[in-house]
């Protein structure tokens, strides 16, 4: 009693020719179906190559379109024709062109040897799978499917859309249910010659002959029907991605098949030189320990990454889809907003408290203000305003991803770009630190007429009057601490110690001097005189208990560290 081997090849002759002549050396019957689209020329070097085994033999030929039934009845022909020229096979093991067998064919025999009686064939339902793609899963068993969706795409579409609309609903036969599974099965003559002697069978043809894919549901159903003992997995390794295309093993993948438990492999690249000197090696497999939880771990995570990819990295695959992304941003930020307008030298203490790049305001009309007067900055970006704001968003993204393992800090308000806004709200990396109000004082120091100053303070209140809301937004991520300059200046110390212990919750000991604060003498003024012209300055808070002119500033408290 042997194993008897079923190829379907389509392509990659040379290849296949090679694991051909593998399992032919082995003492295996070997049937090749080769696809009917393939050029005779190449069918007759092939053929002309596996001459010397006369253990090899061909099936008639037939036009294979994925996913129709053609490929079943390619099946069926060579397996048919397999058991009648060698009555000695007990098992006949599906694969195809592109596979590549893992382990010495004495393992396989010895695992069907123990279990003579036994089809290993993956064989679920569809309720119980998660691979099924295109909203066809249950659909592909009532609906029918005479377009090839490969070759005939638009028939294929337009026809699954009439069927919907005329609410058809296919009968399934009596005394089945619909199952899938992979492809590549393993069965036992006994359970073949069942399938394809039962006068029941044709039934089952005609109505599997217009499911959609039928060769990863007709054999997976069928065989339910006839078998003694059936274990519901498969004995070829083959990994599909999120979007149902099967991954493509490579020479660096050595290491990783060597730890398969399966037989077979598939699908191998036909240039993986080093993958089928490997393991068409006699000796290739034997005496090593399996570990199929390590590739399935691989996959996994390799999984990960294709559909989630890196947090903060929005990759070309990805970047036209929102919410698509592992995470808005690569690494923590903090935005200040109106601590730049109360300090001089606010710059510099941010600088001093740790491993954080000090920027001005990014988003300001003119240009990026980028840390130090720099023109252009890491990840390529360009002070130029109006390249910043083609995509202010990605502006941010990609200074941030870019600068890794140092903490970015830039000052922000509502003269600066705001399409940020909504972005930075949703990000649980932005730390937002806001005094709002503070833009009153360089709308003090710039000098401008009353009536301007006053025109031009409306228009400012009102756009933080926006940015706030959005930031209290109950669907907020961000960290967000948000003072009136009227709470501020009551208590700047406390401010600036939970500014410090954000940036550096671990300080050095010592102190660091606090940063000059700027003379307010004469701001109390500037306040009046815009409420005497009817603009109320009340995102600020209540400032009327503000020092006049003349009374000294607050004094600058100092800050341990």
């Amino acid at each position: 009693m042997t194993v008897g081997f079923l190829m379907l090849v389509h392509g990659s002759l040379e290849r296949a020719s090679e694991v051909a002549g593998y399992w032919a050396r082995a003492g295996c019957p070997v049937m090749i179906h080769v696809d009917a689209r393939v050029p005779d020329d190449d069918v007759e070097r092939f053929s002309n190559r596996l001459r010397q085994h006369p253990n090899i033999q061909f099936s008639a030929r037939r036009d294979c379109h994925w996913g129709t039934w053609s490929i079943v009845e390619a099946t069926l022909d060579g397996a048919r024709r397999l058991l009648q020229l060698h009555p000695e096979v007990r098992h006949v093991f599906l694969t195809c062109g592109t596979s590549l067998p893992l382990r010495p064919v004495v393992e396989l025999q010895s695992l069907l040897d123990a279990n003579p009686d036994t089809d290993f064939v993956e064989s679920v339902t569809t309720r119980d799978v998660g691979w099924t793609k295109g909203g066809l899963d249950h659909e592909r068993f009532t609906l029918s499917f005479p377009f090839a969706w490969k070759g005939q795409r638009r028939a294929f579409d337009l026809w699954v859309k009439l069927q919907r609309r005329m609410g058809r609903h296919r009968r399934i036969p009596e005394g089945i249910e619909p199952h899938l599974g992979s492809q590549w099965w393993c069965l036992t003559r006994e359970t073949l010659e069942r399938i394809m002697s039962d006068p029941a069978g044709q039934s089952y043809a005609r109505y599997f002959r217009r499911v959609w894919i039928p060769d990863e549901s007709y054999f997976q159903t069928v065989v339910r029907l006839y078998a003694r003992r059936l274990e519901s997995r498969s004995l070829t390794l083959a990994k599909f991605d999120f979007q149902g295309k099967p991954h493509v093993f490579y020479d660096d993948h050595l290491d990783l098949l060597r730890g398969s438990d399966c037989f077979v492999a598939r699908k191998i690249w036909p240039r993986a030189s080093a993958l089928y000197d490997h393991f068409l090696n006699a000796s290739a497999g034997a005496g090593r320990r399996p570990d199929p939880a390590a590739i399935d771990r691989r996959f996994a995570k390799a999984l990960e990454k294709r559909t989630r990819g890196r947090g903060g990295l929005y990759m070309q695959s990805r970047f036209p889809y929102p919410d698509w992304e592992n995470g808005k941003s690569a690494a923590p930020y903090s935005v200040f907003e109106g601590f730049a307008a109360l300090f001089e030298d606010w710059s510099d203490w941010l600088a001093r408290l740790g491993t954080i790049r000090v920027h001005g305001h990014l988003y300001a009309p003119e240009r990026a203000d980028f840390a130090d007067g720099q023109t252009e900055f890491a990840g390529a970006l360009s002070d130029i305003a109006s390249l910043r704001d083609y995509n202010p968003v990605a502006f941010l993204t990609n200074l941030v991803w870019s600068t890794r393992g140092e903490r970015q800090c830039f000052s922000f308000g509502p003269s600066d770009n705001q399409e940020i806004t909504t972005f930075v709200a949703s990000d649980p990396n932005a730390h937002v630190s806001v005094i709002s109000g503070a833009w009153l004082v360089p709308l003090w120091q710039s000098g401008l007429p009353p009536e301007e100053a006053r025109q031009r303070a409306a228009e400012l209140q009102a756009t933080e009057a926006l940015h706030l809301d959005i930031l209290r937004r109950s669907a907020t991520k961000a960290r967000v601490r948000t003072w009136t300059l009227s709470e501020f200046l009551d208590a700047p110390g406390e401010v600036l110690r939970t500014v410090q212990g954000d940036l550096a919750p671990r300080p050095a000991p010592g102190l660091v001097p606090a940063p000059r604060m700027v003379d307010l003498s004469g701001f109390p003024d500037f306040l009046q005189e815009l409420r005497n012209r009817g603009m109320l300055p009340h995102i600020a808070g209540d400032l009327g208990v503000m020092p006049q002119s003349g009374a000294p500033k607050p004094a600058a408290p100092r800050i341990a560290r």
